[in-house]
Protein backbone atom coordinates (compact mmCIF):
# COMPACT_ATOMS: atom_id res chain seq x y z
CA UNK A 1 0.00 0.00 0.00
CA UNK A 2 1.09 3.67 -0.19
CA UNK A 3 2.87 4.04 3.25
CA UNK A 4 2.67 8.15 3.89
CA UNK A 5 2.80 9.01 0.65
CA UNK A 6 0.73 12.34 -0.33
CA UNK A 7 -2.29 11.49 -2.70
CA UNK A 8 -2.07 14.51 -5.17
CA UNK A 9 1.69 12.95 -6.57
CA UNK A 10 0.07 9.27 -7.37
CA UNK A 11 -1.85 10.01 -10.30
CA UNK A 12 -5.20 8.55 -9.99
CA UNK A 13 -4.56 6.22 -13.39
CA UNK A 14 -1.80 4.51 -11.26
CA UNK A 15 -2.16 0.83 -10.06
CA UNK A 16 -0.65 0.69 -6.99
CA UNK A 17 -0.64 -2.99 -5.37
CA UNK A 18 -1.32 -2.51 -2.06
CA UNK A 19 1.48 -4.55 -0.85
CA UNK A 20 3.81 -1.60 -2.47
CA UNK A 21 5.71 0.53 0.14
CA UNK A 22 5.81 4.20 -1.20
CA UNK A 23 7.69 6.54 0.56
CA UNK A 24 6.39 10.16 1.04
CA UNK A 25 7.32 12.93 -1.82
CA UNK A 26 7.30 9.52 -3.94
CA UNK A 27 5.77 10.69 -7.47
CA UNK A 28 3.69 8.21 -9.79
CA UNK A 29 2.69 9.55 -13.23
CA UNK A 30 -0.18 8.56 -15.37
CA UNK A 31 -1.08 5.17 -16.10
CA UNK A 32 2.19 3.51 -14.21
CA UNK A 33 1.78 0.23 -12.52
CA UNK A 34 3.79 -0.90 -9.42
CA UNK A 35 3.60 -4.02 -7.96
CA UNK A 36 4.05 -5.86 -4.49
CA UNK A 37 7.08 -6.28 -2.40
CA UNK A 38 8.24 -2.94 -4.55
CA UNK A 39 9.59 -0.18 -2.00
CA UNK A 40 10.68 3.13 -2.82
CA UNK A 41 12.04 6.11 -0.73
CA UNK A 42 11.52 10.28 -0.51
CA UNK A 43 11.70 11.82 -3.43
CA UNK A 44 11.96 9.42 -6.65
CA UNK A 45 9.71 10.43 -9.49
CA UNK A 46 8.06 7.58 -11.09
CA UNK A 47 7.16 8.79 -14.87
CA UNK A 48 4.19 7.29 -17.03
CA UNK A 49 3.67 3.99 -18.34
CA UNK A 50 6.15 2.63 -15.75
CA UNK A 51 6.23 -0.75 -15.28
CA UNK A 52 7.64 -1.69 -11.27
CA UNK A 53 7.74 -5.33 -10.85
CA UNK A 54 9.15 -6.90 -7.01
CA UNK A 55 10.89 -7.47 -5.26
CA UNK A 56 12.66 -4.07 -6.09
CA UNK A 57 13.72 -1.69 -3.72
CA UNK A 58 14.61 2.00 -5.14
CA UNK A 59 16.83 4.67 -3.16
CA UNK A 60 16.21 8.26 -2.77
CA UNK A 61 15.78 10.80 -5.49
CA UNK A 62 15.92 8.68 -8.48
CA UNK A 63 13.98 9.58 -12.06
CA UNK A 64 12.48 7.03 -13.80
CA UNK A 65 11.05 8.40 -17.20
CA UNK A 66 8.04 6.72 -19.11
CA UNK A 67 7.91 3.21 -21.04
CA UNK A 68 10.77 1.93 -18.34
CA UNK A 69 9.97 -1.63 -17.03
CA UNK A 70 12.02 -2.01 -13.98
CA UNK A 71 12.14 -5.49 -11.92
CA UNK A 72 10.79 -7.61 -14.53
CA UNK A 73 11.85 -11.16 -14.60
CA UNK A 74 15.01 -12.41 -15.53
CA UNK A 75 15.49 -13.36 -19.27
CA UNK A 76 17.07 -16.91 -18.54
CA UNK A 77 15.58 -20.31 -19.60
CA UNK A 78 16.68 -21.69 -15.86
CA UNK A 79 14.54 -19.44 -14.22
CA UNK A 80 11.80 -20.66 -12.58
CA UNK A 81 9.87 -17.99 -10.35
CA UNK A 82 12.75 -18.09 -7.38
CA UNK A 83 12.20 -15.20 -5.15
CA UNK A 84 14.91 -13.02 -6.30
CA UNK A 85 15.35 -9.26 -6.32
CA UNK A 86 16.66 -5.53 -8.19
CA UNK A 87 18.01 -3.49 -5.82
CA UNK A 88 18.67 0.20 -6.78
CA UNK A 89 20.46 3.31 -4.81
CA UNK A 90 19.96 6.67 -4.74
CA UNK A 91 19.67 9.58 -7.47
CA UNK A 92 20.00 7.58 -10.70
CA UNK A 93 18.36 8.62 -14.12
CA UNK A 94 16.52 6.00 -16.03
CA UNK A 95 15.46 6.90 -19.35
CA UNK A 96 12.82 5.88 -21.83
CA UNK A 97 12.58 2.54 -22.45
CA UNK A 98 15.44 1.20 -20.57
CA UNK A 99 14.78 -2.30 -18.71
CA UNK A 100 16.75 -3.61 -15.22
CA UNK A 101 16.05 -7.47 -14.37
CA UNK A 102 15.88 -9.02 -11.31
CA UNK A 103 18.96 -11.75 -10.51
CA UNK A 104 18.85 -15.36 -10.62
CA UNK A 105 19.40 -18.48 -7.76
CA UNK A 106 22.58 -19.64 -10.32
CA UNK A 107 24.03 -15.91 -8.65
CA UNK A 108 23.69 -13.76 -5.65
CA UNK A 109 19.56 -13.41 -6.49
CA UNK A 110 20.07 -10.25 -6.96
CA UNK A 111 20.69 -7.56 -9.74
CA UNK A 112 22.43 -4.05 -7.52
CA UNK A 113 22.86 -1.24 -9.29
CA UNK A 114 24.65 1.51 -7.07
CA UNK A 115 23.94 5.55 -6.96
CA UNK A 116 24.52 8.40 -8.97
CA UNK A 117 24.07 6.82 -12.53
CA UNK A 118 22.77 7.50 -16.02
CA UNK A 119 21.02 5.43 -18.05
CA UNK A 120 20.13 6.72 -21.25
CA UNK A 121 17.57 5.63 -23.51
CA UNK A 122 16.59 1.91 -24.51
CA UNK A 123 19.67 0.38 -22.14
CA UNK A 124 19.38 -3.02 -21.35
CA UNK A 125 20.67 -3.99 -17.59
CA UNK A 126 20.46 -7.76 -17.46
CA UNK A 127 20.08 -10.44 -14.50
CA UNK A 128 22.16 -10.56 -12.22
CA UNK A 129 24.46 -7.61 -12.37
CA UNK A 130 26.37 -5.31 -10.49
CA UNK A 131 26.59 -1.71 -11.08
CA UNK A 132 28.96 0.84 -9.43
CA UNK A 133 28.36 4.46 -8.82
CA UNK A 134 28.40 7.28 -11.46
CA UNK A 135 28.30 5.11 -14.67
CA UNK A 136 26.94 6.35 -17.87
CA UNK A 137 25.83 3.78 -20.25
CA UNK A 138 24.46 5.67 -23.53
CA UNK A 139 21.54 5.20 -25.39
CA UNK A 140 21.07 1.26 -26.61
CA UNK A 141 24.01 -0.04 -23.83
CA UNK A 142 22.59 -3.53 -23.16
CA UNK A 143 24.52 -5.82 -20.21
CA UNK A 144 24.21 -9.39 -20.55
CA UNK A 145 23.88 -11.40 -17.57
CA UNK A 146 26.01 -11.36 -14.42
CA UNK A 147 28.12 -8.44 -15.75
CA UNK A 148 30.26 -6.09 -13.45
CA UNK A 149 30.53 -3.06 -14.53
CA UNK A 150 32.80 -0.60 -12.18
CA UNK A 151 32.09 3.50 -10.45
CA UNK A 152 32.76 5.79 -13.13
CA UNK A 153 32.88 3.53 -16.07
CA UNK A 154 31.23 4.52 -19.39
CA UNK A 155 29.48 2.74 -22.11
CA UNK A 156 29.62 4.16 -25.51
CA UNK A 157 26.12 4.16 -27.65
CA UNK A 158 25.13 0.67 -28.75
CA UNK A 159 28.31 -0.84 -26.58
CA UNK A 160 27.46 -4.31 -25.86
CA UNK A 161 28.67 -6.47 -22.58
CA UNK A 162 28.96 -10.48 -22.61
CA UNK A 163 28.23 -12.22 -19.46
CA UNK A 164 30.01 -12.72 -16.86
CA UNK A 165 32.66 -10.10 -17.93
CA UNK A 166 34.22 -7.62 -15.63
CA UNK A 167 34.49 -3.97 -16.77
CA UNK A 168 36.52 -1.79 -14.66
CA UNK A 169 36.30 1.74 -12.43
CA UNK A 170 37.20 4.46 -15.58
CA UNK A 171 37.09 2.39 -18.33
CA UNK A 172 35.27 4.10 -21.59
CA UNK A 173 33.93 2.03 -24.33
CA UNK A 174 33.29 3.91 -27.42
CA UNK A 175 30.21 3.81 -29.55
CA UNK A 176 29.26 0.22 -30.96
CA UNK A 177 31.82 -1.64 -28.56
CA UNK A 178 31.55 -5.48 -28.49
CA UNK A 179 33.12 -6.39 -25.29
CA UNK A 180 33.63 -10.10 -24.84
CA UNK A 181 36.79 -10.07 -22.18
CA UNK A 182 37.46 -8.12 -19.29
CA UNK A 183 38.24 -4.45 -19.60
CA UNK A 184 40.93 -3.17 -16.87
CA UNK A 185 40.28 -0.03 -14.92
CA UNK A 186 40.92 2.79 -16.72
CA UNK A 187 41.54 1.59 -20.23
CA UNK A 188 39.53 2.86 -23.33
CA UNK A 189 38.87 0.25 -25.52
CA UNK A 190 36.50 0.78 -29.13
CA UNK A 191 36.87 -0.42 -33.02
CA UNK A 192 35.54 -3.24 -34.70
CA UNK A 193 36.98 -6.05 -33.71
CA UNK A 194 37.21 -3.98 -30.38
CA UNK A 195 40.09 -3.22 -29.31
CA UNK A 196 42.33 -1.23 -26.22
CA UNK A 197 43.48 2.48 -27.43
CA UNK A 198 45.17 4.04 -24.27
CA UNK A 199 44.45 5.29 -20.74
CA UNK A 200 40.64 7.45 -20.20
CA UNK A 201 43.35 10.33 -19.14
CA UNK A 202 40.51 12.97 -19.78
CA UNK A 203 37.98 10.72 -17.49
CA UNK A 204 40.86 10.15 -15.06
CA UNK A 205 41.66 13.58 -14.91
CA UNK A 206 38.08 15.24 -14.57
CA UNK A 207 37.40 13.24 -11.24
CA UNK A 208 40.37 14.28 -9.60
CA UNK A 209 43.11 11.56 -10.41
CA UNK A 210 46.60 13.23 -10.13
CA UNK A 211 48.68 13.90 -13.21
CA UNK A 212 51.26 11.58 -11.40
CA UNK A 213 49.11 8.68 -11.30
CA UNK A 214 47.65 9.20 -14.75
CA UNK A 215 50.87 8.98 -15.85
CA UNK A 216 51.92 5.93 -13.75
CA UNK A 217 48.95 4.53 -15.48
CA UNK A 218 49.94 5.26 -18.80
CA UNK A 219 53.40 3.31 -17.59
CA UNK A 220 51.48 0.74 -16.78
CA UNK A 221 49.10 0.34 -20.26
CA UNK A 222 52.63 0.04 -22.22
CA UNK A 223 53.41 -2.83 -19.87
CA UNK A 224 50.46 -4.74 -19.98
CA UNK A 225 49.74 -3.72 -23.75
CA UNK A 226 53.15 -2.87 -25.50
CA UNK A 227 55.43 -5.38 -23.94
CA UNK A 228 54.06 -8.74 -25.25
CA UNK A 229 54.35 -9.86 -21.76
CA UNK A 230 52.31 -12.88 -19.81
CA UNK A 231 49.62 -11.32 -17.84
CA UNK A 232 51.70 -12.67 -14.82
CA UNK A 233 54.55 -11.03 -15.90
CA UNK A 234 53.43 -8.24 -16.22
CA UNK A 235 51.67 -8.18 -13.24
CA UNK A 236 54.79 -8.76 -11.33
CA UNK A 237 56.12 -5.51 -12.75
CA UNK A 238 53.52 -3.87 -12.20
CA UNK A 239 53.59 -4.46 -8.34
CA UNK A 240 56.67 -2.10 -8.64
CA UNK A 241 54.78 1.15 -9.17
CA UNK A 242 51.73 -0.39 -6.87
CA UNK A 243 53.46 1.12 -3.57
CA UNK A 244 53.34 4.50 -4.94
CA UNK A 245 49.67 4.89 -6.67
CA UNK A 246 46.70 3.57 -5.46
CA UNK A 247 44.79 3.47 -8.84
CA UNK A 248 48.00 1.46 -9.97
CA UNK A 249 46.92 -1.09 -6.91
CA UNK A 250 43.83 -0.76 -8.10
CA UNK A 251 44.68 -1.94 -11.40
CA UNK A 252 46.39 -4.92 -9.84
CA UNK A 253 44.27 -5.92 -7.94
CA UNK A 254 41.59 -6.18 -11.14
CA UNK A 255 43.96 -8.17 -12.95
CA UNK A 256 44.33 -10.33 -10.45
CA UNK A 257 40.61 -11.33 -10.32
CA UNK A 258 40.18 -11.38 -13.89
CA UNK A 259 37.34 -13.71 -14.82
CA UNK A 260 37.43 -14.07 -18.93
CA UNK A 261 40.82 -12.80 -19.60
CA UNK A 262 41.34 -9.40 -20.30
CA UNK A 263 41.19 -7.59 -23.92
CA UNK A 264 44.19 -7.25 -25.53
Amino acid sequence: MCSGGRLSLIDPTAIIDKNAELASGVTVGPYSVIGADVKIDSGTVIGPHVVIKGPTTIGKDNRIYQFSSIGEDPQDKKYAAEITRLEIGDRNTIREFSSMHRGTQQDNCVTKIGSDNLFMAYTHVAHDCVIGDHVIMANGASLAGHVHLSSHAILGGFTLVHQFTQVGQYSFAAMGSAITQDIPPFIMVGGKPTRPHGINSVGMERNGISSEDVRLIRNAYKIVYKMNLRLEDAIEQLEEMAEDSQPVADLIAFLRNVSRGILR
